[in-house]
């Protein structure tokens, strides 16, 4: 996959892009501490099965450019990326998107604020903005207490880059991969801005509904989301939703679980139309 790559320019960045295949398209949502690179089995099996597989590194992360400032990584600004991506890669019909983790948040976004683009979303992990942002205490004192001391600028990376990353994050399958990329200049400051710009508004902004065909997943040993913020996402759909619960699964679904994720996945693409009508 990492010989595949190319770089694209998209607006004003330039972004790290893997596209092979000529079917309908796939679209691959990294979430943090990741890149495109997370994707390698899953992209595999979609390619086997006829499938135009389009991955990127979103902005901050592996070698895509990462502006400086955590105004750069709003939510909604870097959903604005995928459009952009998408003409630059002459892609002219909507697509369907598989996500996980941050990358499940931009794609709720992408579909909440350019559906047109958007022809069915699978999320793995995260639920829609609204409610994850209403979820309990469990899930914003307990499993996403991170996300509070991620905010402490300076502090929460000397942390990590002396030795809280291997605690955060020893279950992640390519743990060696992420301190390398992390540890890179500027690149741990980027990716935990994709948290300190959306601190506040995934907890008190007012998002829309999701009009797009959306499938979601969740694992239950994933340590850092409840399964209630996934579950309860179907509140805020005026589209066909299911859920799918992964058992005796960690949070990294495409790293553990590609096959079951690239399975359920298909059948959503194939039979949403089925779903819509039923």
């Amino acid at each position: 996959m990492k010989e595949k790559c190319r770089q694209i320019k998209a607006g004003a960045l330039n972004f790290r892009v893997f596209d092979e295949g000529s079917g309908e398209p796939v679209l691959l949502l990294h979430g943090f501490p990741d890149n495109l690179l997370m994707w390698e089995d899953v992209a595999n099996d979609l390619l086997s099965r006829g499938y135009r597989v389009i991955a990127f590194d979103q902005r901050g992360f592996g070698k895509t450019d990462m502006p400086k400032g955590r105004r750069h990584y709003t939510a909604q600004l870097i959903a604005g990326d995928i459009p952009l991506l998408l003409n630059a890669l002459d892609v002219k019909t909507p697509v369907n998107i598989i996500s996980h983790d941050w990358g499940a948040v931009i794609g709720w976004c992408a579909a909440m604020f350019h559906p047109e683009r958007v022809k069915s979303l699978v999320v793995a992990s995260v639920g829609h903005p609204q409610s994850y942002g209403k979820a309990g205490v469990y899930q914003k004192f307990i499993k996403g207490f991170y996300t509070l001391w991620f905010q402490l600028k300076y502090i929460a990376e000397f942390y990590l880059l002396n030795g809280g990353m291997k605690r955060w994050c020893a279950s992640h399958p390519d743990y060696p991969g992420v301190i390398e990329a992390m540890s890179k200049p500027g690149r741990l400051t980027a990716a935990i801005n994709w948290y300190r710009a959306n601190f506040i508004s995934i907890l008190l902004k007012s998002w829309p509904r999701c009009t797009v065909p959306t499938l979601g997943i969740w694992s239950s040993q994933d340590r850092f989301l409840t399964e209630a913020q996934m579950t309860k996402s179907a509140r805020y759909m005026d589209a066909p939703w299911a859920y799918r619960r992964l058992d005796a699964a960690g949070h990294w679904i495409p790293y553990e679980h590609p096959k079951t994720l690239v399975n359920w996945a298909c059948n959503w693409f194939e039979n949403k139309t089925a779903k819509q009508t039923a």
